[in-house]
């Protein structure tokens, strides 16, 4: 299985015009979306709280999160998202793509369209 990236727009919910485009590897084992701090401030996003994760080799890590707008193929979406430090890859997690109302195709390394039930 190889590595499915893809470039997304971000913003600030307060300020959507003011969009950066950020290349993100699609991790659905990942809840979060994680961005380098400097974008998110860039961006003016800040942090609201503080949690615990637990790492793939058991190393508990505490991270900031706060919100952030994303954009892919038109769709947009809120979702939290990790404040990244030194060392931390920059994801694009589950509850972002679902957000934005899509799917990864692992066979295909892409994201397709999720359908949206509502019952």
């Amino acid at each position: 299985m190889g590595l499915t990236h893809v470039e997304v727009k971000v913003a600030n919910p307060a300020r959507p015009k003011k969009l950066v485009k950020v290349k993100l590897l699609i991790d659905s084992g990942a809840g979060y979306s994680v961005l380098p701090r400097a974008i998110l401030a860039k961006l003016g996003i800040k942090p609201h709280s503080k949690r615990q994760f637990i790492l793939a080799n058991g190393d508990v890590i505490e991270r900031q999160i706060g919100g952030a707008l994303f954009e892919y193929r038109g769709q947009r979406g809120d979702s939290p998202v990790i404040f990244g430090e030194p060392g931390d890859s920059s994801l694009l997690g589950i509850v972002t793509l679902e957000a934005l109302g899509f799917v990864l195709d692992p066979f295909r390394r892409e994201l397709r369209p999720m359908p949206m039930v509502l019952m």
